[in-house]
């Protein structure tokens, strides 16, 4: 997918201060403050067996629903079962499909950039986790990155109601087993499926391990794996995102791709992609977008701004005029006579090359990341020296 053009970068949470929907943030406090409504409505069996149960139904619906299938398209369905995963999925109030997908292809596109919906690198933990959600200029859904979605009438008329699905499931519950139904069985689900899905945008690009050169954060994590049922293996989800199973090796437990193959037993579903097996072995060659901004991660870890910085103090103290005659005169001993100006160290693409296996993954781009990093560092220093020296002279 080509990459839209670049606005400006997105405000930080510090200038979102004034941005935030307050209204549509209420419901979202509201359903955490009910679940201490079971002080006085009591816990049941039956309302805790229906808070298990609807834990793991409805994030089976997020990770089946929302993420593989309506975000990732990793497999194929009939119009029935795919309105019966977005109702579902639709239930844990985490607004519609068609938002959810939106976002979530944006987020693909720009992971762990400015333009980021929801990264920790730009706009930390806690924004990353909830915040960003509340913010104005996420509210709207943006229809034209989900065109295979809105040609759906159903899908549609969910979007629009967006919230009658969890009305409907938290009447259910009521239903069948009273006013611990409600909280414990309803409530308590949803904040345990909410924070569970969040968990994936905030703590899988902070903590984890990496075995592939994605050009973000994201990370796998077993225990995140494991709560929301196999969506923690998101270093493996970002290297190939279309996959329907993103637990690449045999012990990496994804009960969602489990169940899907059954339902594809079934004939419920069908088409469950696979990644190649050259993803499956990290020999893939990074794409062009990836290698760009894992080279942009390598520059930046050695500081242009710095070295630009230490450079134009270290001139400042030299004479130019006696420079340009000491460097005629040098001939083929211009490097040795550089080297006595106690200029700082430029890093080599030597040194470039130990830090990038210090910070990266196993691939078989690395000369190809270094190259075009060790470039985009000159070119740095290079911009940095201009500013700085624009700013002497005024």
């Amino acid at each position: 997918m080509a990459a839209d053009p670049l606005p400006n970068p997105i405000p930080s949470p510090a200038a979102d201060d004034g941005d935030i929907v307050y209204p549509s943030a209420i419901p979202f406090l509201l359903v955490h403050l009910g679940c201490l409504a079971a002080i006085w409505t009591g816990v049941t069996w039956p309302a805790i067996a229906l808070c298990i149960g609807l834990y793991w139904l409805r994030m089976f619906a997020v990770t089946a629903g929302y993420h593989r299938y309506f975000s990732h398209r990793s497999f194929a369905t009939g119009r029935v079962f795919q309105f019966v995963l977005a109702f579902l999925a639709q239930s844990t109030a985490q607004r519609s499909v068609l938002w959810w997908a939106a976002k979530h292809r944006h987020h693909h596109l720009y992971s762990d950039t400015p333009r980021d919906v929801h990264s920790p690198r730009h706009t930390g933990f806690l924004y990353s986790h909830v915040g960003w959600i509340f913010a104005r200029r996420h509210d709207t859904t943006d229809l034209t990155r989900v065109p295979d979605l809105a040609r759906y009438p159903e899908l549609i008329w969910l979007h629009r109601f967006e919230t009658l699905p969890a009305f409907i499931l938290a009447l259910v519950c009521f239903l069948m087993a009273g006013w611990p139904g409600l909280v414990v069985g309803f409530f308590w689900s949803t904040v345990l499926v909410y924070h569970g899905t969040f968990v994936i945008n905030s703590l899988a690009h902070v903590r984890g391990s990496r075995r592939y050169v994605t050009g973000d954060d994201s990370r796998n994590n077993l225990a995140l794996a494991l709560v929301t049922m196999g969506e923690g293996w998101h270093n493996n989800h970002h290297a190939w995102p279309s996959s329907a199973r993103q637990g690449f090796r045999w012990w990496e437990v994804d009960a969602t791709f489990y169940l899907l193959q059954l339902l594809a037993a079934l004939g419920v579903v069908r088409g469950l992609k696979a990644p190649p097996e050259r993803v499956l072995r990290n020999e893939q060659e990074l794409g062009a977008r990836t290698l760009q901004r894992t080279a942009e991660q390598l520059a930046e870890r050695f500081n242009p701004e710095r070295i630009a910085h230490a450079i134009a103090d270290a001139l400042q103290a030299i004479d130019l005029s006696t420079l340009q005659k000491t460097l005629a005169d040098a001939h083929d001993r211009t490097a040795e006579t550089l080297a006595g100006l106690n200029l700082p160290h430029l890093p080599s693409r030597a040194d470039m090359l130990v830090q990038a296996r210090a910070m990266f993954a196993r691939t078989p781009s690395f000369d190809d990341i270094v190259d075009r990093g060790h470039s985009l560092l000159f070119a740095a220093i290079g911009q940095h020296l201009v500013a700085v020296s624009a700013r002497t002279q005024a």
